[in-house]
């Protein structure tokens, strides 16, 4: 086999396992499970260090979408502080 194309299979595999963790979470998130979310973030978090550490996909790819996964927790801690 190709280097390249192990290297796809392996980085098209590292992506969906991505995808699943990151629909997972946003599961918890849209349910209002706060507590399980945390812990889905902080998986999904250490999977997408490790991805861009491995150059599955960018840093900055990775920085941003741990960003925007922990503002979406914060909203939904601040909508049950509320209520």
């Amino acid at each position: 086999m190709r280097n390249s194309a192990r290297k796809q299979t392996r980085n098209h595999s590292e992506k969906a396992r991505l995808h699943t963790l990151e629909t997972n979470y946003a599961a918890f998130v849209t349910a209002g499970k706060k507590d399980d979310a945390t812990k889905a973030l902080r998986s999904l978090t250490a999977a997408l260090d490790k991805a861009a550490k491995r150059g599955v996909i960018h840093a900055s790819n990775a920085s941003r979408k741990k960003s925007r996964l922990t503002i979406r927790l914060n909203k939904v801690a601040a909508v049950k502080a509320k209520a």
